[in-house]
């Protein structure tokens, strides 16, 4: 927040925990050296982990980097140019925000918010009474992640056997107290450590030194090479080439397949733009999201038909654990004994209570009742699914979706036919919840459910210490946000934070507020497309175990997650492509290490970076998963 340029929270291998994570790991091989009997076993690493790892994401982006900004943001950057005092203030419940709804705009609690606080005592009273406003709101969906991730555990872990490529390092780092048997004894490791090294110690020391050369880590395709081309090449859509040397690690444990699919869709929906354009259509942006409309709509296609995928893939476990939470008994246990996370009658009526609890909090704020029971149903059971299963089966690095539960109703209507107050609500709640899913708990609690499997740790003990570090990193990380910007001025803090995301929606809806939009018939075109597309997709990849692309590298193909990584996964590919072909097996199996030290190394290096910078206020040096 104060350095402002490495975001170290927002990953789903986040880098603070990472960071953390080999602290202890070389802190257990030195114990495990001196005294094997007081070393950490595996599942207690483990254990670590998966609760630095939670706190590291409700900390930033899988939280409370949405949540704190977006109650006070609008109140600041209201003018009488934008008039949104007129337009939004108004239809906010006041106990939903700190400042005074019928008030001015840029009063004293937001001022003293961005511009730091001069005098006075911080305001908690009207603070904590809108965060306790919104607790129950954010409890009911933290349960339902839980009650989620048991739910699907069993069908994804057990049944289908999902490969959760982001479990793959934590677990073999967490295995060996012994240095001889740990990947650190192998020199092989030491090498893909030294080379991200390398590249971000040099450019850290550019920005001090500018005489010191440094290594360009992303290149801007657009600008570089598309641009000067003119149309259509110009309007394929952002396309960067961001260089992670992580990013190429983990795609090495990938399945080639679904490799393949991720970069390919990627390119093929940069052609699509580029045929678009050559027959005339102008490039329109999806609203609030880095890809175009008809990208986006397809995509909302694609997620839905996923979901009616995953569905019946698991209707045989649904009926079963159905059948036992009636029964009130539990389904048999699986992993050698191994309790389920949760009881089955648990997980169902946690599920329903939760959801229940959600849409009728949206009904409060604002929504309609059907409006907020869609915001519920597609956040919670369509586009959480779909992240968690981009993290579990693709070992996507960042979760990030094309469209907002919202959007769906552009397919039948124009958002003007909403009631005011809904629109003030959704842009809200789109802030807070349903938009800029980077650091996504479901997923995170899937793969430690499958790290406990593992490494033998008891799930419902494990569920509990995650509930642990939820219920710490909500108080004293709630008291961090606020005090922060209090103390520093969120005006010179990281900017996406707080002029970014909590502001896009705003600006999306104040302007339908303020003169309406109309119908557009052709989104009901690009959404039926995405969702034919998807199902040939899912039939071709059932019948023929050759067909090479994958229906989730097409629903990913708009998000702003494969801008990001398109690149480290097309050189992934090709390295693992010539390994398998010229290597075999042998060779995949040596290397393994000196991707495990590309990771280590470009994930230490930001955590090195981020002290470094954060003690001493000195620039830090671009990573490449912005």
């Amino acid at each position: 927040m104060t350095v402002g340029t490495i975001q170290i929270g927002i990953l789903q291998f986040a880098p603070a925990a990472v960071g953390l994570l080999l602290a202890v790991v070389i802190g257990n091989l030195a114990l495990g050296a001196i005294a094997p009997r007081f070393a950490l076993r595996a599942h207690e690493v483990v254990a670590v982990y998966g609760m630095t790892l939670v706190g590291a994401l409700t900390m930033s982006r899988g939280l409370l980097e949405r949540w704190i900004p977006a109650l006070i943001c609008v109140n600041y950057y209201a003018t009488p140019a934008n008039d949104w005092a007129q337009l939004l203030f108004e239809h906010i419940p006041q106990w939903a925000v700190p400042f005074d709804v019928e008030g001015d705009a840029n009063q004293w609690i937001a001022r003293s918010f961005y511009e730091g606080l001069r005098a006075g005592d911080l305001p908690w009273r009207p603070w904590l009474q809108a965060l306790a406003a919104w607790l129950p709101a954010v409890l009911a969906l933290l349960i339902a992640y839980f009650c989620l991730a048991s739910i699907i555990r069993r069908q994804w872990v057990d049944n289908e056997k999902l490969a959760f490529p982001l479990t793959v390092l934590p677990v073999e780092l967490a295995e060996h107290f012994r240095w001889s048997r740990s990947i650190f004894a192998d020199p092989v490791m030491w090498i893909g450590f030294a080379l991200p090294t390398l590249v971000f110690t040099l450019n850290g020391i550019h920005l001090l030194r500018p005489s010191i050369p440094q290594i360009p880590v992303q290149y801007r395709l657009n600008q570089l090479v598309f641009a000067p081309m003119g149309r259509p090449w110009r309007d394929l859509g952002t396309t960067t080439a961001y260089c992670s040397m992580a990013a190429v690690g983990f795609s090495y444990f990938l399945p080639a397949q679904v490799l393949f699919s991720l970069w390919a869709f990627f390119v093929i929906i940069r052609l699509q733009n580029i045929v678009f354009s050559a027959f005339g259509a102008s490039f329109e942006a999806m609203p609030l999201y880095p890809t175009t409309i008809w990208n986006g709509y397809q995509v909302a296609g694609a997620y839905l038909v996923l979901t009616g995928y995953l569905v019946r893939s698991a209707r045989p476990h649904l009926s079963s654990l159905w059948q036992a939470a009636v029964r009130g008994k539990e389904q048999p246990a699986s992993g050698e004994g191994a309790r389920p996370a949760l009881p089955p009658r648990v997980e169902l009526i946690g599920l329903g209570v939760a959801a229940l609890v959600a849409t009728y909090w949206f009904t409060l704020l604002g929504m309609s009742w059907w409006m907020a029971a869609l915001e519920t149903i597609v956040f919670l059971f369509v586009v959480c699914v779909v992240m968690a299963r981009s993290v579990a089966e693709a070992g996507l690095l960042m979760t990030e979706t094309s469209f907002r539960p919202a959007d769906l109703v552009r397919l039948v209507t124009p958002m003007r036919s909403l009631p005011p107050k809904n629109l003030a609500a959704l842009s809200l709640a789109d802030a807070v919840f349903t938009r800029d899913l980077r650091g996504n708990l479901l997923s995170t609690l899937l793969d430690a459910l499958k790290m406990s499997d593992q490494t033998g740790l008891d799930r419902r003990h494990l569920f509990g210490a995650l509930a642990l570090a939820l219920g710490v990193t909500l108080g004293f990380g709630g008291w961090l946000h606020l005090r922060l910007p209090y103390e520093h001025g969120a005006i010179g803090m990281y900017s996406y934070v707080y002029r970014g995301n909590p502001l896009l929606g705003i600006r999306y809806y104040a302007p339908i507020l303020q003169s309406g939009d109309e119908y557009d018939p052709r989104l009901l075109a690009f959404f039926a497309s995405g969702v034919i597309v998807t199902l040939l997709l899912s039939v071709m990849r059932m019948r023929h175990v050759w067909w090479p692309l994958s229906p989730l590298g097409f629903a990913l193909s708009g998000s702003w997650s494969m801008i990001v990584f398109w690149f480290p996964m097309l050189i992934a590919w090709i390295i693992k492509s010539a390994i398998a072909r010229y290597g075999g097996m042998n060779l995949y199996l040596r290397l393994r290490p000196f991707f495990f030290g590309l990771i280590l190394g470009e994930f230490s290096q930001a955590v090195i970076w981020a002290t470094i910078s954060g003690i001493f206020r000195t620039p830090a040096p671009f990573f490449p998963w912005p």
